[in-house]
């Protein structure tokens, strides 16, 4: 139950207001479907069940135009199985974002002047808990504006009772298999966050730098090696050199001199070294360098640490308390003073690695840390999608999904932060490690602690699939809805979420994959095709465009973006056009109820019909084909587009406009056409439901007098095709829009009525004449008739008479003048082409413009003659 579902919203009108007014009408709407309960889901149903989780969003977030563009997909793909009868679970949640949601609140004590140390660890926690419960999941209520149909009675936390018996359920079994386990290792650290982060947490950028060649050792036996952080000097156990590189064979085994300290350290020879690169000697520090650890670890060499947590040296002597890049100039320029300096390069462009939360420069570090072993979990992982349960969608995706999982490093999950799933073990006074489950009780007695520190935040999210459903319990929900039917993501946390999930799912529900499907979708981009962000000034908060121009315009221009895998470029002009679209299908609906549109009884017999009804009805089962075709594939932007296109181009601009002189003359043709009126409206409002829900639900309820449209029965290809029809409205649309570009040439106004003769005998147009008539402004041809211009098209033929409505003469002159610019256009076009030297030296976009402007001028010389040979003699 939501904050006002107690006010019973209005019931839906039986009249539509002359305009639509977006903000009116969504919030009580979608309060009427919650409180009627059209999105939950129940496990004892017997339909066919259609489970998609939401990717969590974190706690600390507010709904973006990536959480936008993604629950439109699955807000249309639910909306539409419900719709044809399957028990419809979309489950929603948030993530507790450990790091991210940690330093909010630390934020907020350091503007009282504390710290979480100043509290403790308990009353830290339970500040995080408070702060959840007052300023926390504000995308709940953006979730609604956008019109997300998830049960929200399944609301899930990551940190929830329930999810927090799960974490600890799997890391019992996982532990209790050998395939968790602790390990000092070489991990990211963040300085600024204090903690260890994951792989996929680390984003790389090219920062500014420098690149230093020192020389270690004098005289013959010296060596030369380079470096962007000298700082790290100090902690230096061993120089490499290739095995096979000649220049270095007579110093492999010996002991060189390590500037500024008091300590030699050894050459070895390593095939990683790359003899190639720089002076094919590299300088190995197993405490700070992850490469040079498993050097260090093949040699047996000792890992000294010469930072702290906090990125300070701790190394003993004059550098000792300087933070890492102050250490950095004050030993590059101590090494100067001592003429050891061989080489310095600053500028020197690389790529860094940066905290993905804070972005600070991340420092690898010797640290003891937990770890997944994953090596038979990612080969489950692989083996899931190589066999065929799990299908990667686009299938040309398939190919990052196997580059990552098949080369996966084991995983670091362990964090130094006090919000999140604890560690669940202890360690006794005698170095006992105990691993407890969720039902077990922890040991007790003098000397016994808990590990302090917490999971990595992906670590409960990978259990998603399964751990909201109630497992470990084997509830219904579990065996109603797991495995979930497809996961709809973004290709760029293909790593960070897909994989674990998966992972996770195959180990922990006995080989059984969490999802049939991954349909992989891009990024949100700005119209010009840039990453949206605030420092680029390009960022889009989705409210806004709601609030201004309605919910389903910005999911409509969403949706007929969403190419899978591609990512979608997005403008306010185009959400413009999307909230066109909806005044388009509001005034059109206006326009059927005002002429007696009808979903009452049966459909007329074709017999009863005229073309017209025919083809529409062909027509429309064409498109109820198309778009479950495109929906089994993902395709969004083709489904859209092709409804966009049916219901603009066919239903409004052709079949409304053709029906309007049928309603007029009355009688039976037109009841017939209000109830096939009635029928197109019906199927094209359920069609576009599931991404335009509001503007739908508004008009079809109208329309139909039903309850929702929301439990509305998904439109079947009725099967109904008629060739004839289709061919028949094909040639009347030739004939007008031909006829209708041709006075739009001459200059004529669109309500100005010309004198015609059309000779339709002989075809199939003959019935149409009175719509043709209407429709091009064409009046009966008077006594004196003059065919100034003649219009074959379509087998049929049109005299126009416009002796009285144009000056020929005039018109001439300026059509000449249009075929003369454009001759000259096309000249100097070929002219440029056709010049070697200009083409060797032109930029491609260069070359491309003038092509273009060529194409443009000659289509401009062929429409200009055809003009001129239509025009009667001057």
């Amino acid at each position: 139950m939501t904050e006002n579902a107690s006010q019973q919203p209005p019931a839906p009108t039986t009249e539509l207001p002359t305009q639509y007014a977006p903000a009116d009408v969504e919030g009580p709407l979608y309060e009427r479907w919650v409180e009627r309960g059209y999105f939950e889901a129940d496990a004892k149903s017997d339909k066919p069940p259609y489970t998609v989780v939401i990717p969590p969003p974190n706690v600390t977030g507010s709904l973006h135009l990536g959480h936008a563009f993604e629950h439109t997909l699955i807000d249309a793909l639910t909306r539409r199985k419900r719709m044809q009868g399957h028990e419809t679970l979309w489950q929603p949640g948030m993530d507790h974002a450990g790091i991210a949601t940690q330093n909010v609140v630390e934020r907020e004590l350091a503007k009282e002047g504390k710290s979480r140390h100043d509290l403790g660890r308990e009353a830290f926690v339970e500040r995080v808990w408070q702060w959840k419960a007052e300023s926390g999941g504000q995308i709940s209520g953006q979730m609604r504006r956008l019109g997300d149909g998830v049960a929200w009675s399944r609301e899930r936390f990551t940190m929830d009772e329930g999810l927090s018996q799960a974490v600890q359920t799997i890391f019992k079994r996982l532990y209790d298999d050998e395939l968790i386990y602790r390990a000092e290792r070489i991990i990211n650290w963040c300085p600024r966050c204090l903690t260890a982060i994951s792989d996929i947490e680390v984003e790389y950028q090219d920062d500014d730098g420098e690149l230093v060649s020192m020389r270690y050792g004098d005289g013959d036996d010296s060596i030369v090696v380079a470096t962007t952080r000298a700082e790290t000097m100090l902690g230096d156990t061993a120089v490499a050199v290739h095995p096979d590189d000649d220049r270095y064979r007579h110093l492999v085994g010996t002991l060189v001199k390590l500037p500024l300290t008091d300590r030699s350290i050894p050459v070895v020879a390593d095939e990683h070294v790359d003899p190639e690169f720089g002076t094919g000697a590299v300088k190995v520090t197993p405490a700070h360098d992850p490469n040079d650890f498993e050097i260090g670890q093949r040699h047996g060499l000792p890992s000294l640490t010469i930072m702290d947590e906090h990125a300070v040296i701790t190394a003993h002597g004059p550098f000792q308390g300087l933070d890492r890049l102050e250490a950095r100039s004050a030993i590059v320029a101590a090494l100067r003073a001592e003429g050891r300096i061989v080489a310095e390069k600053r500028p020197y462009v690389h790529s860094v690695g940066h905290c993905s939360r804070c972005k600070t420069t991340i420092e690898p570090r010797l640290s003891m840390q937990w770890w997944v072993k994953v090596g038979p979990l990612a080969k489950a992982a692989g083996d899931a999608v190589r066999d065929g349960r799990v299908t990667i969608h686009p299938q040309e995706m398939e190919k990052r999904y196997f580059d990552w999982v098949d080369n996966l490093h084991d995983w670091c999950i362990s964090r130094q932060l006090w919000w999140g799933h604890r560690i669940p073990v202890w360690y006794g006074p005698d170095g006992e490690v105990v691993c407890v489950g969720p039902d077990e009780q922890p040991p007790s007695g003098e000397g016994w602690r808990q590990d302090t520190d917490v999971l990595d935040t992906w670590f409960s999210s990978g259990l998603w699939p399964f751990s909201t459903l109630g497992w470990p319990e084997r509830t219904e929900s579990l065996a109603k809805f797991y495995p979930n039917s497809v996961l709809v993501t973004g290709y760029d946390i293909l790593f960070f979420w897909v994989a674990r999930m998966m992972m996770f799912g195959l180990y922990a529900m006995d080989g059984t994959p969490p999802f049939h499907t991954i349909a992989l979708h891009g990024m949100v981009r700005d119209q010009f095709g840039k990453k949206m962000s605030k420092s680029f000034g390009n960022a889009v908060n989705p409210l806004d465009w709601m609030d201004k121009y309605g919910s389903d315009a910005l999911r409509f221009t969403l949706a007929r973006g969403a190419n899978p895998g591609v990512d979608v470029p997005i403008g306010e002009d185009w959400v413009q056009g999307s909230r066109n679209f909806a005044n388009k299908l509001w005034n059109a609906t206006r326009f059927a109820l005002m002429n007696g549109a009808t979903v009452e009884g049966p459909l007329p017999e074709p017999s009863a019909m005229s073309s017209t009804d025919r083809w529409i009805l062909s027509r429309l089962n064409s498109v109820v084909a198309e778009v479950d075709a495109y929906y089994d594939d993902y395709q969004f932007a083709k489904l859209s587009d092709t409804l966009f296109h049916f219901a603009w181009d066919e239903v409004f601009d052709w079949y409304v406009e053709l029906s309007k002189t049928v309603f007029q003359a009355g009688g039976e043709p037109a009841k017939v056409s209000q109830r096939v009126l009635g029928e197109v409206l019906d199927v094209t409002l359920k069609l576009l439901h599931p991404v335009v829900p509001f503007v739908t639900e508004t008009l079809w309820t109208t329309l139909t007098g039903g309850e929702s449209i929301v439990i509305a029965d998904w439109p079947a290809d009725g099967g109904f095709r008629d060739a004839a029809a289709e061919r028949e409205i094909s040639s009347l649309q030739s004939v007008i829009t031909e006829v209708r570009r041709f006075r739009a040439d001459q200059g004529l106004q669109p309500g100005q009525r010309v004198p015609a003769r059309l000779t339709l005998d002989g075809t199939s147009l003959a019935p149409h004449e009175t719509a043709i008539r209407q429709l091009l402004r064409l009046q009966p041809e008077g006594d004196s008739f003059t065919a100034t211009a003649t219009l074959p098209v379509a087998g049929a033929e049109v005299a126009l008479d416009l002796s009285g409505t144009i000056d020929v003469a005039a018109e001439r002159k300026r059509l000449a003048k249009d075929l003369a610019a454009a001759e000259k256009e096309k000249a100097q076009a070929t002219a440029k082409l056709g010049n070697e030297a200009f083409l060797a030296k032109a930029p491609d976009q260069v070359v491309d413009k003038i092509r273009t402007r060529l194409a443009k001028a000659e289509e401009d010389i062929t429409r200009i003659q055809s003009q001129l040979e239509k025009l009667p003699p001057a």
